[in-house]
């Protein structure tokens, strides 16, 4: 039996719950938080909803034991990104809510497989990786998988295609040096930079890609800034992602962890396409990169590295 446990009955750890759960991602679905009543109230909810679901049993509460023999855990846990906080910045705390955590978690779910959506989610990765002691396989975070998502949808409105078609990836740090591949981003089988309107039009202009990058990277920002947090589409991406860690089938998802000697690059985990199965990362995919991408790759492992050096890591 699958079961899927998140850690955070926050915004996000309740939305990935709730996507779960209607998605029928998992046929168990447990929540855990410190806060009895907040946690407790959220897990009666969901379960209010189990008739029209595919899922059928949500448990929650304050008890660590209710992610007992989970075969996925998503650890949404952590302070609140604030707005214009860098996702950096928010390290040293969620640093030590890992430290206390995952001991406990690893005691009664050790053949989980862990993912981190808390922020910094690259530099949580390591720190995970190093506590754990887990095979880099077994535990990853969500990294670029929803920035992605974000990339596609944007090229997919401006070109007016299915967003099926667009085939793009947003690689690096989830955060501010994070960067798209355009060399091998394609509309179809056509080269993005080639794509044109109805008219012949090229339509994808270095101007208007450098904007498409930045809307991607920067679009948490403006949601936080709205509404407070951004949760809906980080709890599809993680409900998505559960799919596919409970499944043989192997799919290809630009995801963290821990490199070793990708393009030069060892030691910190940032995003690139990985083939994904119900055994985890299986494999990380050596990707053709330009100079140019390689450059800014090397650049994000840079401050990524330079964050972890501080926090001690």
């Amino acid at each position: 039996m699958s079961k899927l446990s998140v850690i955070g009955a926050g915004a996000v750890g309740s939305s990935l719950a709730y996507a779960a759960l209607i998605r029928g991602s998992a046929q168990e679905i447990a929540l855990y938080d410190l806060d009895a009543k907040k946690v407790e109230a959220e897990a009666s909810d969901l379960s209010h909803g189990t008739q029209f679901t595919p899922s059928s049993k949500v448990i929650g509460g304050a008890d660590i034991d209710v992610v007992k023999d989970s075969s996925v855990v998503f650890i949404t846990a952590g302070a609140k990104q604030k707005p214009g906080q860098s996702r950096l910045d928010l390290a040293a705390t969620n640093v030590n809510i890992l430290k206390s955590l995952l001991p406990q978690l690893l005691d009664r779910a050790p053949d989980a497989i862990y993912v981190l959506v808390t922020n910094p989610c690259d530099v949580l990765t390591v720190v995970a990786q190093k506590i754990t002691g887990l095979p880099t396989s077994r535990v990853f975070s969500t990294g670029t998988m929803l920035d992605t998502s974000r990339l596609r949808y944007a090229i997919a409105e401006l070109a007016g295609v299915s967003q099926a078609n667009v085939h793009a990836n947003i690689m690096g740090e989830h955060g501010d040096s994070e960067f798209p591949t355009w060399s091998s981003a394609t509309i179809s089988q056509i080269p993005i930079r080639e794509w044109t309107d109805i008219d012949g039009k090229l339509l994808f202009s270095e101007s208007v890609l450098a904007q498409l990058a930045d809307e991607a990277t920067h679009a948490a920002y403006s949601i936080i800034e709205g509404k407070g947090a951004t949760n809906y589409a980080i709890g599809l991406t993680g409900a998505r992602l559960t799919e596919v860690l409970s499944k043989a089938r192997k799919t290809v998802l630009p995801l963290s962890s821990v490199l070793d000697d990708f393009h030069g690059v060892s030691g910190v985990a940032l995003s690139v396409p990985s083939i994904v199965s119900n055994q985890g990362i299986e494999r990380v995919l050596n990707v053709p990169m330009d100079a140019q991408e390689i450059t800014m790759l090397r650049r994000s492992a840079d401050a990524l590295r330079a964050s972890l050096k501080s926090l001690g890591f």
